[in-house]
């Protein structure tokens, strides 16, 4: 679990369909060392991860990634450059929980998503 540890949430809005969160990276967390010394870089893994956490934290429940139909890392998180983000996740839950989620600051996109999950 990363939550309060590589990240905190600043805000959370929610409906019965969507999350919307701001984040705060920490900087000094030991992930960026290999990530990497002098120009950190944070993971797409772990980008995946806080959208997973954030789900699960709002829901209360565990959940296991069944399926991943897209995802595109499009710029570079930063922490020490971009601190905060916005996620923002669309769900649905069918046969699988369906998740749409993004990561953005200041009019960039850093990642989208569309993913599916079970309990």
């Amino acid at each position: 679990m990363f939550l309060n540890d590589l990240f905190t949430i600043n805000s959370l809005n929610s409906t019965s369909e969507t999350i919307s969160a701001e984040i705060r990276l920490n900087a000094n967390h030991s992930i960026f060392d290999g990530h990497f010394p002098g120009s950190p870089v944070t993971p797409g893994v772990i980008q995946l991860q806080v959208v997973k956490e954030i789900i699960e934290q709002q829901l209360n429940k565990s959940l296991r990634m069944k399926t991943m139909r897209t995802c595109k890392f499009l710029k570079v998180i930063n922490p020490d450059e971009t601190p905060v983000l916005q996620i923002d996740i669309k769900f649905k839950q069918e046969e699988l929980l369906e998740v749409t989620a993004s990561g953005a600051f200041e009019g960039n996109v850093f990642f989208k998503a569309q993913l599916s999950y079970v309990s």
